[in-house]
């Protein structure tokens, strides 16, 4: 298909390459090898007709160790692969730099990176050679020879995956000049052997986790000190069901008030009780309260709630989303109005899972003046609490937050109710295609397929169902998350139409 000359000669130390070499830097020209006319040129890519992401190109050696690698010019003309031929050889200390300069090169240059090295069976005369391969792609190491062996070193490439980061990165340089010679490869389908977390938004190494938890809850802390700050006030009011999300907020406030100095007295955490409230998560909002030394504040929505359906005339045994909408809006004017009373502000509790399914009640719990949530996800919100609970909650907090751990996700509207993900589907699947769908651009056969590998096949039907519910709730809520009050960005996956996504409101879903 081509030749590519190396354009970097090193001339230092052990390598005299400059004595017997020149540059191929400004070579391009037709040569004859082994009856073919081909081209010898640095600035060549592959690209493969049958599957359009795959575009490679090549460097050797000492071209990746320089400041301006050939494989930039390669990358912004196109190239999704670079492949580097190499001979390097090993010292004390070599293999974590090399490892650490082929995954840099692939992030900077959102590419896959191939690099085969020189091993055994080169003279050992003054240099050995290890034979230290590395596959990364986008900075992330996928495959890694053992040195001083022999073997194939192999990896799967997610090229579809880089096109779509490189769409999303708008600095991204598109002005390389390379030569593009096509060629013919019949794709085969071959089993996956990448794996892919089906908690993808939540830390994978269980080192440190506390110290990982802890500046999750910083962050979302360190905004909600910024907007108390700004706003002059010392009292901040929220809604305290006994369930994960008014949980984790409670946390984050006092992380926050704590930061500032502020008498946790300030913080006003009010429980509502209506129709479908359970002894059990009550009784954990009152321990909650108690142990964080916040003002308690009950108020019970039911007669006013009552009230508001017989004005609008709405069937009591009619358990529709009235039934169930009322009462969310009802919570959310008593918190408003407490809020005016005090000189204070309503602190969100809805996270990034419910915005993206739109499961949130508009102008109910969908409103308030700050959402210290709306960045974290659902499976993020239980491993925060988790992990606050077992590795940083004082005893007298633990039982408690261990016990709404195991409390049933439910918006408590209907008594005896089903559960949030018997409605709508897992969670975890929810967070699965929205982190993948967000941040990387998947769509939905390679959503599905990845999931399967992911939770397993046998999941199949419940994995299409639950997709289906994703996409066609997540495009028919945008309305909602177009007035979405302000909250701080945790993860590099967010909804916000003032930041990461700017969509219109009457879009349709878009089938792959």
């Amino acid at each position: 298909l081509g030749l590519i000359p190396k354009t970097y000669l090193p001339n230092y130390a052990e390598f005299y390459e400059a004595r017997h070499f020149s540059s191929g830097k400004d070579v391009d020209e037709e040569i004859v090898l082994a009856g073919q006319t081909v081209r010898l040129c640095a600035r060549q890519i592959f690209c493969c007709r049958q599957l359009p992401d795959f575009m490679f190109g090549a460097e050797i050696c000492e071209d990746l160790w320089v400041p301006s690698a050939p494989s930039e010019n390669l990358a912004a003309a196109g190239a999704t692969l670079i492949c580097n031929l190499s001979a390097s050889d090993e010292l004390i200390g070599k293999m974590q730099y090399r490892r650490q300069l082929v995954c840099g090169q692939s992030g900077r240059l959102i590419c896959a990176y191939v690099y085969a090295d020189a091993g055994q069976g080169e003279s050992s005369q003054d240099m050995v050679f290890a034979g230290h391969n590395l596959i990364a792609e986008n900075g992330s190491l996928l495959a890694e020879s053992r040195r001083f062996e022999t073997g194939l070193t192999f990896a799967d490439a997610d090229l579809s995956r880089l096109a779509a980061e490189r769409r999303r990165t708008t600095t991204y340089p598109k002005s390389g000049c390379a030569a593009r010679v096509p060629f013919d490869l019949v794709p085969h389908e071959l089993a996956l052997r990448r794996t892919f977390s089906p908690t993808p938004f939540v830390p994978q190494s269980r080192e440190n986790l506390a110290e990982r938890c802890e500046e999750i809850l910083a962050l979302q802390a360190e905004g909600l000190c910024t907007r108390l700050r700004h706003t002059h006030c010392q009292c901040a009011v929220v809604g305290l069901s006994g369930g994960l999300d008014s949980t984790l907020a409670l946390i984050v406030m006092v992380h926050a008030f704590d930061r500032l100095g502020l008498d946790r007295k300030g913080i006003l955490a009010v429980t509502m009780p209506c129709f479908g409230t359970t002894k059990r998560t009550k009784s954990n909002a009152v321990k909650l309260a108690e142990a964080y030394g916040v003002t308690l504040r009950q108020v019970d929505i039911t007669a006013s709630v009552t009230q508001h359906f017989a004005d609008i005339g709405q069937d009591m045994d009619v358990h529709d989303v009235t039934y169930e909408n009322g009462q969310a809006r009802e919570r959310t004017q008593v918190l408003m109005d407490v809020a005016n009373m005090e000189g204070g502000i309503v602190i969100g509790t809805g996270d990034l899972s419910e915005l993206a399914l739109g499961w949130c009640t508009y102008n109910g719990d969908h409103i308030s003046h700050y959402g210290v949530n709306c960045g974290v996800p659902k499976t993020l919100v239980k491993f925060i609490v988790e992990t606050y609970a077992r590795e940083l909650a004082a005893p007298d907090t633990r039982d408690t937050l261990l016990s709404i751990l195991g409390t049933e996700i439910t918006p408590e509207l209907v008594p005896g109710g089903a559960s949030t993900e018997e409605r709508i589907g897992k969670y975890d699947l929810h967070d699965f295609f929205l982190y993948y769908f967000m941040r990387y651009g998947f769509g939905r056969e390679k959503l599905r397929d990845l999931a399967a590998g992911a939770f397993g096949a046998w999941q199949l039907s419940e994995i299409e169902r639950t997709l289906d519910t994703f996409l066609r709730r997540f495009f028919q809520n945008q309305f909602k998350r177009n007035c979405l009050p302000d909250g701080p960005k945790i993860g590099s996956v967010a909804l916000s139409p003032r930041g990461d996504l700017r969509l219109p409101s009457d879009l349709g879903p878009i089938e792959s």
